[in-house]
């Protein structure tokens, strides 16, 4: 019953419509950050109290770098958005992206990888060709293009977050690192578009 429950939940947040937002040519242009050596870093943001995955992102680090933010509430000027790819993810705006995500009720763990350059392109056009995503399905979209990579084949499709990270970090090559809020860098300086909600 509480499966036959979860999917039905599942399938009324997927009716609700993805936010396609496109910024123009300008913006994504003069926001576009280089020179970070070719990676990915998976992004799970969790629960303090049940420890439940409570959202994906993921950073790709290839001839630029962008932050997959699929159905993501994160909003801050100084990365324009398309179709949840957010452009010019410099160390700086990470660290505002971590510290928006880590607060008095959640955690996050981000689990890089370092890849060849080929791969890191492989999915930096696999982002931006996926588009807007629905509510509820970002570690869906995510599971689902690294599962679309040979070097990948491990990770499963996945709707929650915490299995996605599980097969990620099977990898012998990955490298975690938890934030919490008393231990985040808040040196980010930057404003948010939109408040925490």
């Amino acid at each position: 019953m509480l499966r036959a429950f979860a999917v039905l939940a599942l399938l009324g947040l997927a009716a609700c419509g993805a936010d396609n937002i496109y910024a123009d040519d300008n913006a994504v242009r003069e926001a576009r950050h280089t020179g970070e050596v070719p990676s990915i870093t998976l992004f799970t943001v969790l629960n303090l109290k049940s420890d439940a995955g409570a959202h994906s992102a993921l950073l790709v680090n290839g001839s630029e770098s962008v932050l997959f933010d699929p159905a993501g509430s994160f909003q801050i000027a100084a990365m324009p958005e398309r179709g949840d790819v957010l452009y010019g993810a410099t160390p700086r705006m990470m660290n505002a992206y971590i510290d928006y995500h880590a607060r008095e009720t959640h955690y996050m763990r981000a689990t890089t990888l370092y890849v060849s350059a080929q791969t890191a392109e492989a999915l930096l056009l696999a982002v931006k060709r996926n588009g807007a995503v629905n509510k509820a399905h970002c570690a869906n979209s995510i599971s689902r293009i690294l599962a679309s990579m040979p070097e990948f084949s491990r990770v499963k499709s996945t709707y929650f977050p915490k299995a996605l990270e599980a097969d990620f970090a099977q990898d012998p090559r990955a490298i975690s690192r938890t934030y919490f809020d008393e231990t985040v860098d808040k040196s980010h300086g930057v404003v948010f578009i939109q408040p925490l909600d």
